[in-house]
């Protein structure tokens, strides 16, 4: 079993996967980390040269490589569900957790975050919060559909989500047991 990480851009995708799957003594993998690598551009440079469709494609041959994955924490890309065949993926890879924040915390964290201008496309014309906005009001009912536990970031550190996901998935691990 995996544990699969959804959420907006600065929801804590990465941050947490690793202290989580630290926590459970398993691997963490970053979709996105794994794309850059393997194609030697950013998330950025990918969308400009591809487009969305494009890097969707990409994207989900990651996913399908991580199927056969087992106690790994996977960080997905925050776009990643607006992709109908990622969603089931996602599903068939592990349980998914929806790490949800409002748009004014993303956009907080965001903006300490020096690399993300540079390294991630923007979504809309607007870009700022009414961008995260705008994005969240879209995406909201799908990373809600997919998840199997929400865990409002919010006023948690990434050490105590970390917590809240071991918990989470230790008392539902005894129960499949």
């Amino acid at each position: 079993m995996n544990i699969v990480l959804i959420g907006h851009r600065g929801s804590g995708k990465s941050t947490v996967g690793q202290l989580a799957a630290k926590r459970l003594g398993w691997r963490f993998t970053d979709t996105d980390q794994m794309i850059m690598e393997e194609k030697g551009k950013t998330i950025k440079e990918l969308f400009d040269q591809l487009g969305e469709q494009g890097f969707r494609r990409i994207e989900r041959k990651v996913l399908e490589s991580l199927r056969k994955a087992k106690n790994r924490v996977i960080s997905v890309g925050g776009g990643a569900i607006t992709d109908p065949d990622n969603c089931s993926l996602l599903k068939r890879i592990g349980r998914v957790v929806w790490l949800r924040a409002p748009a004014s915390i993303l956009w907080a964290r965001i903006c300490q975050d020096p690399h993300s201008a540079k390294t991630r496309p923007d979504l809309t014309a607007a870009g700022g919060l009414a961008e995260i906005e705008k994005v969240l009001q879209e995406r909201e009912p799908i990373y809600e559909g997919l998840a199997h536990q929400t865990i409002d970031t919010m006023t948690m550190d990434p050490e105590e989500v970390a917590v809240t996901i071991e918990m989470w998935f230790r008392a539902n691990d005894m129960e499949s047991a």
